[in-house]
C-alpha cells in the first residue's frame, strides 16, 4: 500500500479528472448507434431468416411474391423488406376483428 499526501488542490484535481473519466466511459457506453443501414442477406441466409427451404425460396422469387434484389447471378434480400412481408401475412386476433367490426357498425349506423 502507498500512502501519498495531496494538498486540496491535487486531490481536487484527481477526483474531478476520476469523475471525467468515468462520465466519459458510460457516456460511450449508453450512446446508441445512428441508424445502421439496411441488412442484406443472401439466399441461404434470407431461407434461414424466414424458415424456409433454398428452393423454396427460388420458388417464391420466380412467383414474384418475395421482395429480391439481383447482382449478376446472385440474389440479395433486404432484412428489414422480409420483416415487413412477414407482417403483411399477420392474421389479426378476434379482438381485433370485433373491434373493426364494431367501429364499422357505428359509423354505418351514425351515417343514417
Amino acid at each position: 500500500m502507498i500512502i501519498v499526501q495531496l494538498d486540496s488542490e491535487q486531490l481536487s484535481n484527481l477526483i474531478q479528472s476520476s469523475v471525467r473519466k468515468v462520465l466519459k466511459e458510460t457516456l460511450l457506453q449508453t450512446v446508441e448507434p445512428t441508424e445502421q443501414p439496411d441488412q442484406l442477406l443472401t439466399i441461404h441466409e434470407a431461407a434461414e431468416f424466414l424458415s424456409l427451404t433454398v428452393p423454396t425460396m427460388y420458388s417464391k422469387v420466380s412467383k414474384g411474391e418475395l421482395p429480391v434484389m439481383k447482382r449478376s447471378k446472385r440474389l440479395y434480400f433486404s432484412r428489414t423488406e422480409l420483416l415487413d412481408y412477414l407482417k403483411a401475412g399477420r392474421k389479426k386476433s378476434n379482438a381485433e376483428i370485433e373491434q373493426e367490426a364494431k367501429a364499422y357498425l357505428n359509423r354505418k349506423g351514425g351515417a343514417k
